[in-house]
């Protein structure tokens, strides 16, 4: 059996990081009451992004809290600090920028009208963990 690159462990550190991430922003938006949480992998359509997590908030306050303990929970469990973000002032749709993980908090209308799951349709749905809410796993 060949011994891998070291470029391939690397992207494969680099990859599971990316998915610890996203499935950590998942586990959080569900204890924040996020609702219809998908984890999204992009990998083999992109070069630019590995995962999306997408969540739906119910109120700008609700938003505020999930883009909060996402980064608190990113920044204690993970080590790691969001790149940049969008849309907090406004809260329709938060957006955290992790590099190769990106997180997409909408209201439920802006949701609906930009569709992320539908522009990225070939992406692989990543299964969330047990425990994850059954609205959230049923997609």
């Amino acid at each position: 059996m060949p011994k891998p690159s070291p470029e391939s462990s690397a992207d494969s550190a680099a990859t599971d990081r990316g998915r610890a991430l996203a499935l950590l922003a998942a586990r959080v938006a569900e204890e924040t009451r996020g609702t219809d949480i998908r984890v999204l992998d992009l990998r083999e359509l992109t070069d630019v992004f590995d995962y999306f997590v997408i969540a739906t908030g119910s109120s700008r306050r609700q938003m505020h809290a999930m883009a909060d303990e996402i980064e608190k929970a990113a920044k204690t469990d993970l080590h790691d600090r969001k790149l940049g973000g969008e849309g907090y002032a406004e809260g329709r749709w938060i957006v955290l920028d992790y590099g190769d993980v990106m997180i997409h908090l909408f209201e439920p209308e802006a949701r609906t009208y930009w569709d992320i799951e539908n522009l990225w349709s070939g992406a692989k749905v990543v299964p969330l963990p047990a425990g994850a809410s059954t609205e959230a796993a049923a997609g």
